[in-house]
């Protein structure tokens, strides 16, 4: 059984004709785009919002219209994958890198849909490291106040230098243990100079799609 393949062409079920549709980033979601792909090409008619240059360049390549911010008042749905899901239904995302762009369309979107493998279920936050996008101009101060919030920061390297998002910025991965209070560390780092934002999805998801005793399982917030 391919999980994430199973997860990721479920979703596809959601997009009907008309719909603007926001396109997630990584090895899950990459199976939704690509069914996706497959459907444009038999008369689908939607239009995609991409969270990263990847899922973009992918988009195109499948046939896939897209459509900027400025063209749209609300996206219909979004689907995208999570590098952690605790049992309500609250997100760590980021590990891609695109946190930032996620979590814009996320937001934006009337219906948010979570495809995540079983690896990805946890009872509790914070085995994954959190990233956190931050502004390159101080971030060893940043990295300085996410450690007095109980963190334990690293700045995300690629090639031996500072990995780069598609906004420029820089990504600082902190180990917190066990996030029992995801809300309030949202919010306590958001508010730290130079944090852009985090990846803590908070109450966000409206319906996840996962396996659970190797059953496909669909769970919609309550």
């Amino acid at each position: 059984m391919n999980e994430k393949k199973e997860v990721g062409e479920k979703a596809v079920e959601y997009v009907k004709d008309g719909m603007v549709v926001g396109l997630g980033t990584g090895s899950t979601v990459f199976y939704t785009i690509m069914e996706l792909g497959q459907l444009v090409q038999q008369g689908l008619s939607i239009k995609g919002v991409p969270t990263s240059e990847q899922t973009k360049q992918l988009a195109i390549e499948l046939g896939i219209p897209l459509v900027s911010f400025n063209e749209i008042e609300q996206i219909d749905v979004a689907i995208d994958g999570a590098d952690e899901l605790d049992s309500e239904l609250n997100l760590i995302k980021g590990g891609g890198g695109a946190l930032l762009r996620e979590k814009i369309i996320a937001a934006a979107a009337k219906t948010f849909i979570v495809v995540a493998d079983s690896s990805k279920n946890v009872d509790t936050l914070g085995t994954f490291p959190l990233p956190i996008e931050v502004v390159p101009f101080g971030y060893e101060m940043t990295a300085k106040h996410i450690r007095k919030l109980g963190g334990s920061p690293k700045l995300r390297m690629k090639d031996g230098t500072p990995y780069r998002t598609d906004n420029g910025n820089y990504i600082i991965d902190s180990s917190f243990q066990e996030i029992t209070q995801s809300r309030e560390l949202e919010k306590s780092l958001n508010l730290i100079p130079g944090v852009v934002d985090n990846g803590l999805f908070v109450d966000m998801a409206d319906i996840v799609i996962t396996i659970k005793d190797k059953k496909l399982s669909t769970i919609v917030r309550s």
